[in-house]
Parts: structure tokens; sequence; C-alpha cells
């Protein structure tokens, strides 16, 4: 599986949002980081 085609800035921003080690970003399947990407949008929707 080859890393995801994301810049390093991109990369810390989700290390940070989603509160895991960045090396974790780095090696997360591209599936389950949108999972995680629309989870994220969802609590903020809800928190508005």
């Amino acid at each position: 599986m080859k890393p995801l085609q994301i810049s390093a800035e991109t990369a810390i921003k989700l290390a940070e949002k989603l509160k895991v080690p960045i090396e974790q970003i780095m090696h997360m399947p591209q599936h389950i980081l949108i999972q995680k990407l629309a989870q994220l949008e969802k609590e903020n929707k809800s928190e508005e």
C-alpha cells in the first residue's frame, strides 16, 4: 500500500484534529481517513 498523497501540512492538521500521531495519519488507508473526516464534519455540524 502506498502512502497517502497529502502534503506534510495537511497531515499535521489532520493529526491535530483527529488527535492521533502523524505517523498513523500517513499510514492510514485512504478510505478510513475519509470516514474519519466525514465523522469530524458531522460532529462539527452538530455543535453549531
